[in-house]
């Protein structure tokens, strides 16, 4: 099981790898060690535009979310029902998704939009949930997702999508 301490480093990692990565692209990045509430670091480029940056860090490439900050979820007895999507504080964030190695340079970075992010929780939920009628097996209000490495594939690398932004 991990300790506070171990996430936390975990977290530290990420955001600095991003950075790392950033600033080998010509690009400043800061970092706010957490003290921010919707992001983690702020890029700039030469020009002075800026472009904040949530990092999600995992050592095992699967990312653990509450599926209730995403969209309404209710409850027919026992059954969940998903509703709306919720509206999200800053839909166009840029989200870098790492799984850090413990080996130096072999770590993977994914770099998508949070409403993406949204997206895919949703519908892997609904999928989910549509494969055990409804309800969950073990604890039927539990409002548990997971994001999965397999899921960000296709935005592997997608450093682009920060520049585009500036």
């Amino acid at each position: 099981m991990a300790t506070g301490r171990s996430n936390q480093l975990t977290k530290q990692i990420g955001e600095y790898l991003v950075a790392c990565e950033l600033a080998r692209r010509g690009l400043i990045a800061t970092t706010f060690s957490g003290n921010v509430p919707d992001f983690d670091l702020i890029v700039t480029d030469f020009k002075g535009s800026s472009c904040p940056i949530q990092v999600k860090t995992s050592k095992n490439g699967t990312w653990q979310f509450s599926i209730d900050k995403f969209v309404e979820i209710h409850f027919e007895g026992q059954k969940q029902i998903i509703g709306n999507k919720k509206p999200l504080h800053i839909p166009h964030l840029v989200c870098v998704f790492v799984v850090a190695s413990e080996k130096y340079g072999d770590d993977t970075f994914f770099i998508l939009e949070w409403a993406k992010v949204q997206d895919i929780l949703v519908a892997n939920h609904a999928r989910w949930l549509e494969s055990c009628g409804g309800v969950r097996p073990k604890k039927f209000d539990s409002m548990h997702c997971a994001l999965y490495q397999s899921d960000l594939e296709e935005y592997k690398d997608n450093w682009s999508l920060i520049t585009t932004k500036l």
